[in-house]
């Protein structure tokens, strides 16, 4: 495994930031005083990690198509797209109608209902290789609920995971792992190194019961696996009766087949998440029917999956107008093309000014960097909270741009080229601004 990242920190870097800091803590005096009374009754004064970022973060107050504004009255352009769950933006006229009218006819209809079939059918003809499909509640529930199937079904202990890999809040591995991560029995590889994965998998093929993979590492910095990877982990995973699950919970929105569309393969299993609920707690996971028959009691499946909110009305509605209405798969390929196009963007701004920055994805999902090595796994991204990540989303948002602390950009339908055009510029004009604080360029990174 390659290093990890370490950036310098200079005085003069911590001297920008104090200053930065000071500023954004006198403009933001509304959204200090939430921070500082929700830190009473929540710890951290927050209910998800990923929203949290020094001094306090900002308290949003209400957004419209691609903006939100905070308590102070502060206008942002939100690059964040709540971590590539936000497609539709916060405003989407036919998911709100939809809403409406399923909140008129009743919620906790204790039983099934008229829209679950419609938005499986839709999902599986998306996505094929998810010929039966199972809903719960988030993409976390998702993948352990898949993880789960597949010891089952091979009647194996282990699995397969990749150094740095992020499958929801409870299922997050590395090195070391973090206290509130499910001890499953692990095998842990690098992702995108091919042969070494081989040979990993050939060594302990009898006990693995799957390769849990992301198509693109999303929380690990934005890096798409190659197809030779991929390609290879569905040969091996094959020939040894191993359970291949994507994870193409934030993936999917990728293309109209997700990811395993775009790469022509197809995995045992899928979990989805994020997007597919319009805006409302959303998780799915399915596959091949070898496998979900497992979950058929009628079939003599023994596997029970309860969830009271597992069909809730109102996300099954959301989500079928959302897919087949307004995410369709001429709209998917509008908005990846725009994010393309960004990344193509950023990158020849970083190599034009001699500047090691850089940003890595795939279509609309991308993630700003500060350095300009080829970045092939996550031990090659700097931390989430280095002081050059602080810097930056500190001055972006005082020009208007709502980024995340971790460089994750997620562009959202309402989105044109005159917005991220908008934001090249921002971005151009802080790299000029602060290249004396900047690392240089010493190769050039890909486009």
């Amino acid at each position: 495994m390659n290093p990890a990242i370490r950036l310098e920190t200079t005085p003069a870097i911590q001297s920008a930031i104090l200053r930065a800091e000071q500023a954004y803590g006198a403009a933001n005096p509304q959204s200090r005083a939430r921070h500082e009374r929700a830190s009473r009754v929540m710890p951290g004064g927050h209910s998800r990690q990923t929203l949290f970022y020094s001094p306090f973060p900002l308290t949003i107050a209400g957004g419209r198509d691609a903006r939100i504004t905070d308590l102070d009255g502060h206008d942002y352009l939100n690059m964040v797209g709540d971590y590539a769950a936000g497609v539709y933006g916060h405003t989407c006229a036919p998911i709100q109608e939809a809403v409406r009218e399923t909140m008129q006819g009743g919620v906790s209809l204790s039983s099934l209902n008229t829209k679950e079939v419609e938005l499986a059918e839709l999902i599986a003809q998306r996505i094929p290789s998810m010929e039966q499909i199972r809903f719960c509640n988030s993409g976390s529930e998702a993948v352990l609920f898949a993880a789960q199937v597949a010891r089952h079904a091979t009647n194996r202990p282990k699995l397969l995971v990749f150094n740095g890999c992020y499958h929801g809040g409870f299922m997050t591995y590395g090195p070391v792992d973090p206290p509130l991560s499910i001890s499953f029995p692990l095998i842990k590889a690098t992702y995108n190194e091919v042969a070494g994965t081989r040979a990993v998998l050939r060594a302990n093929a009898p006990d693995i019961a799957a390769v849990l993979v992301e198509p693109i590492m999303g929380a690990g910095g934005a890096i798409p696996a190659t197809t030779e990877f991929l390609n290879m982990l569905r040969e091996e995973t094959r020939r040894a009766g191993i359970v291949l699950i994507f994870d193409e919970v934030m993936s999917s929105r990728l293309a109209p087949g997700g990811v395993q569309g775009l790469r022509g393969i197809s995995p045992d299993m899928t979990t989805l998440g994020k997007f597919w609920g319009g805006g409302f707690a959303f998780g799915a996971f399915g596959g091949a029917r070898d496998f979900m028959r497992h979950l058929d009691s009628t079939a003599g499946g023994v596997l029970s999956q309860g969830g009271t909110f597992n069909n809730n009305v109102v996300a099954m509605s959301a989500g079928l107008v959302g897919a087949r209405d307004v995410y369709t798969p001429e709209a998917c390929l509008r908005l990846n093309s725009l994010g393309d196009s960004l990344r193509l963007q950023l990158n020849a701004l970083g190599r034009s000014l001699g500047i090691g920055f850089q940003a890595t994805g795939l279509g609309g999902v991308l993630n700003t960097h500060w350095h300009d090595a080829i970045i092939t796994e996550p031990s090659m991204v700097e931390s989430p909270t280095s002081p050059l990540r602080r810097l930056f989303q500190l001055e972006m948002i005082e020009r208007g741009y709502f980024v995340a602390q971790r460089g994750m950009i997620n562009l959202s339908l309402p989105m044109k080229e005159a917005d991220t055009k908008g934001f090249v510029g921002a971005v151009r004009e802080y790299l000029t601004r602060n290249a004396d604080l900047l690392p240089r360029a010493k190769s050039l990174h890909p486009g």
